[in-house]
């Protein structure tokens, strides 16, 4: 019985290996923007799926405000190519208040579709007094991989008499 019972937790502990991993924190950065993902959470369950990315800029000493565009691309298995999806909360500028000295935006995506690649492209734009683009950058980050999970471990029950 007790060794029936470790067989069925390590068999467990295994499967939420097999069922849910982790990537944490990758950043690119140039110079007053970075881009980065803070957690790819890959999962044989669709809706467990996510990817959470950050963007961030500092002001430069003649910004009023800071403004950020974060689009998501997704690359399917085979395409050569990232192209950019619609999904809710992207695709639109986002400004900071004015005077603000770092602006940063997390943003999370989940049920990603699974064997895909996905990555945020963003554009920043420093602006002043008059709404004036002083400077623009762009940045990609690193990507989020959703591979195909094999399916959860299934435990077999130990052989009658054991």
């Amino acid at each position: 019985m007790r060794a029936a019972r470790a067989a069925l937790i390590g068999g467990c502990v295994l499967a939420s290996l097999f069922c849910a991993q982790v990537a944490f924190a990758s950043t690119i950065t140039d110079g007053a923007a970075t881009v980065g993902i803070e957690q790819c959470v890959t999962s044989t369950i669709h809706a467990e799926r996510s990817a959470t990315f950050t963007a961030q800029m500092a002001a430069t000493a003649t910004t009023q405000k800071m403004a950020m565009r974060i689009e998501l691309q997704q690359r399917l298995r085979g395409e050569a190519e990232f192209h950019t999806l619609a999904a809710p909360g992207f695709g639109v500028w986002r400004t900071s208040e004015p005077g603000v000295a770092i602006y940063k935006y997390v943003k999370q995506i989940t049920n990603l579709d699974a064997p895909a690649a996905y990555r945020v492209l963003v554009r920043f734009r420093w602006l002043d007094e008059r709404g004036h683009v002083l400077k623009r950058d762009e940045l990609h980050s690193s990507r989020c991989a959703q591979p195909t999970l094999s399916a959860q471990v299934v435990q077999t029950p130990p052989p009658a008499g054991a």
